[in-house]
């Protein structure tokens, strides 16, 4: 395969960063000063907020207000150059990465392709569900959710009508936390209006948690807060329950109950996205890629990892730091700075994770969170924590045009009680035919 990047080698050490995520970007960023090639290579051309990408499944944002173009953000940076391609594999000998485009050279490469969802070797699942891990899959839901009802107007089987109007989420994280309660309030101040021959009285949405709490890794409070939000808003809730099958219409728990439902969305899990060419040796469980203080992958000198798909693992850390955006950001932007220091003779700074706490919404004025400043630990709930929520995640989108139509689209939302992206467009996630389902199943 030919070099096919046309990216000039002018004399500088090159860096080759392969994913554009939240360690990738502040990487990236960070060498912008540095006497370095930087070189960023991912398959979509745009950074993702992938935080809310929930609100783009429930009709709350467009799709493109959460993404921005990786050559806009860069545009002012002269030693960064962007390939849209996707890496196939790492040749580690010849320090050559093969992407869909052709061969790349490397000089130091920094691995930040971050988490893919875990179906647990699960195919009928992973072929039944809907994960939420980019716009498309949110796109995706979003059609799907709008299409059940529409479908759901020209039947009049009960069963089949259940089929289309319940919804199960597995996975009691932020993710399917955040999920139940956007559904839940489209389910009380949007459909009624939209489908008013439609009694969603008969709208279910089920939460699974195979634990027995919510917000797993939060305190104990956001957690019996979370359940308390969830219950009142009329989530089902299944703790210490796991999925055992989904067939597209029957859902079975590992306790022998069932649901039915045409919905299935998958928030419960996530597993290091690799490439192949690594060392079997330097991999650990959930695929994550084991590095040092330094991110470097244990085994290499000029290879690096940052985000979900490194495990810095220590004392401290003994599973590696958590699949979340800040170890990344954290990491990314030590990571630039120790390579500027590297080249200039200078000491490495060792990685120390700075936790700033965790947050979840659970619909208009809920919310839970986990902060620490200042060496303290600070919990909200309810209102406060809902405000503080939107704010930095509002400071965190990338682009003043995203934050304004984001910020737009809340208020709006929030004083009209309206979600306004109510389109279908594209495709949508269809497992059975209506008229196809014949046998019965428990609700």
């Amino acid at each position: 395969m030919a070099n096919c990047a046309r990216i000039e080698d002018n004399g500088k050490k090159r860096v080759v960063i392969i994913g554009g995520g939240f360690g990738g970007l502040e990487l990236a960023k960070s060498l912008k000063d540095a006497d370095v090639q930087v070189v960023l290579i991912d398959k979509q051309n745009f950074h993702t907020f992938q935080p809310l990408l929930y609100q783009v499944a429930t009709a709350g944002l467009e799709g493109d207000s959460i993404i921005h173009p990786f050559r806009q953000i860069f545009d002012e940076q002269p030693n960064f150059y962007f390939r849209w391609a996707e890496v196939q594999a790492i040749e580690t000998a010849t320090q050559m990465i093969e992407t869909s485009i052709g061969l790349l050279r490397y000089d130091l490469l920094v691995i930040a392709t971050g988490a893919t969802t875990n179906y647990f070797g699960d195919k009928q699942m992973e072929k039944a569900a809907i994960a939420m891990k980019n716009v498309d899959d949110a796109v995706e839901l979003r059609n799907t959710v709008l299409s059940n009802f529409e479908k759901a107007l020209q039947i009049d089987n009960e069963e089949q009508l259940n089929s289309l109007m319940d919804y199960v989420i597995v996975g009691g994280g932020p993710t399917g936390v955040e999920l139940a309660g956007a559904l839940s309030e489209l389910r009380k101040h949007v459909f009624p209006k939209d489908y008013k021959e439609l009694d969603f009285i008969k709208m279910d949405i089920h939460l699974i948690q195979s634990g027995p709490q919510l917000l797993k890794g939060m305190s104990e409070e956001a957690s019996r807060k979370a359940k308390e939000y969830l219950e009142e808003f009329g989530v089902k809730l299944w703790l210490d329950r796991r999925v055992k099958s989904y067939d597209g219409y029957t859902v079975t728990l590992d306790t022998g109950e069932t649901l039915i439902t045409r919905t299935l969305i998958w928030a419960a899990g996530v597993t290091g996205a690799l490439i192949a060419g690594i060392r079997p040796e330097s991999v650990l469980k959930g695929n994550r890629l084991q590095v040092d203080v330094y991110n470097r992958v244990v085994g290499y000198d000029n290879i690096f990892a940052i985000g979900d798909v490194a495990a810095m693992v220590t004392d401290e850390n003994p599973q590696g730091h958590p699949m979340m955006a800040q170890p990344a950001i954290q990491q990314g932007k030590l990571l630039g700075k120790n390579i500027a220091n590297s080249l200039a003779g200078k000491p490495l700074e060792p990685f120390r994770y700075h936790d700033q706490g965790a947050m979840a919404t659970i619909g208009r004025n809920h919310a839970v969170a986990d902060l620490k400043m200042f060496d303290k630990e600070y919990k909200f709930q309810g209102f406060l924590a809902w405000v503080i929520w939107m704010f930095i995640h509002l400071i965190s989108i990338i682009g003043f045009r995203n934050k304004f139509v984001v910020l737009f689209n809340w208020v709006w939302s929030y004083f009209s009680f309206n979600k306004g992206i109510r389109f279908i467009l594209g495709k949508t996630h269809e497992n059975i035919p209506v008229e196809a389902v014949t046998k019965k199943a428990v609700i």
